[in-house]
């Protein structure tokens, strides 16, 4: 079925022009089959854009997009049969059920009677909307809208699934359920594309991230390479009296070679740590000083602190650009 079973998705140079905007501007993104990829950034940076496109919702100005190895332009039909796209079933029959939307769809995508009123009732389920079945769409809330909006989506299970920010609006619990989804539509055999600002989200999900900024794609790689790429590991402490706390800072800049970035805030020292075989001779030192520490830890960048690092320029630009 496929021409390519290694990439699900490969696009090079894509550009997307609107008016003065170049609001893709260059983006190169390699999928691999049966991963999740996240495309993470700030609002107005392009991810949108770059995910219709490769829906082959958007039509290219400049670059190539594949699925599976098929042109998203020249053969855009074949394309279509591989991916679902959340928020394509948003225009749904407001006086009708639950149910009964989730019928017509499967039967739609060809379905029989039996098989679609079942896959209904599975999907219903599955997205806790099981007690509002029979209710009509105009008395739901948003944030039930879009889980039927997103079971709608997965109904044929297609082989690519692109998620636009999938659980904007929903509430914590309903949130872990999606991600569960997702997990689980990877292990029975789907693709999954992406998009969202909850940096928890990217974290919890993604094989792979990418960074795009302003049209382009500005870092990309595991969530671990991400965050060794914007500094080294950081080194907690806690000591017993307060009174210990300046010896304790001096003492880490000595033996840890930490002439900057040494802080201390409500009793815990945070201290760089470029090499950890120093952590053993710090904490020697201080037991022959008589500083007891009441707890440490050593901690990687959050995935916060890289997207802020990686963004945080373009955005500060921007913002002077419109000043």
């Amino acid at each position: 079925m496929y021409k390519n079973n290694e990439w699900a998705v490969e696009a090079h140079g894509l550009v997307k022009v609107f008016g003065d905007n170049r609001a893709v501007d260059g983006v190169d993104l390699k999928v691999r089959a049966g991963s999740i990829y996240g495309v993470l950034g700030p609002n107005g940076a392009g991810k949108t854009t770059t995910i219709r496109m490769l829906a082959t919702l958007l039509r290219p100005d400049a670059g190539s997009a594949r699925v599976f190895g098929y042109d998203a332009v020249k053969e855009s039909q074949i394309v279509r049969q591989l991916i679902g796209v959340t928020g394509q079933y948003a225009s749904v029959d407001e006086s009708l059920s639950a149910t009964e939307n989730l019928v017509i769809f499967s039967r739609l995508l060809g379905l029989g009677r039996a098989e679609a009123k079942a896959k209904a009732e599975e999907l219903l389920e599955e997205f806790g909307l099981t007690e509002a079945a029979k209710r009509p769409l105009k008395n739901f809330s948003g944030g039930m809208r879009r889980r039927l909006d997103l079971a709608a989506s997965l109904i044929a299970q297609p082989p690519l699934i692109f998620l636009d920010e999938p659980t904007t609006g929903l509430d914590p619990r309903t949130r872990a359920q999606m991600w569960e989804t997702i997990r689980r539509l990877v292990k029975t055999g789907s693709t999954v594309l992406l998009t969202t600002q909850y940096l928890d989200e990217a974290d919890q999900l993604a094989d792979r991230i990418a960074v795009i900024d302003r049209g382009r794609v500005v870092a990309e790689g595991t969530v671990d390479e991400l965050k060794t790429s914007v500094g080294t590991s950081s080194l907690h402490l806690r000591v017993e009296q307060a009174s210990d706390v300046p010896e304790t800072r001096r003492t880490i800049e000595q033996v840890l070679h930490a002439v900057s970035g040494v802080s201390s805030e409500a009793g815990v020292i945070t201290a760089p740590m470029a090499n950890a075989d120093l952590v053993t001779d710090l904490l020697v030192a201080l037991r022959a000083k008589g500083i007891r520490l009441a707890e440490m830890s050593v901690q990687k960048p959050t995935l916060d602190e890289v997207f802020l690092t990686i963004t945080g320029e373009g955005a500060k630009n921007k913002e002077e650009a419109s000043a």
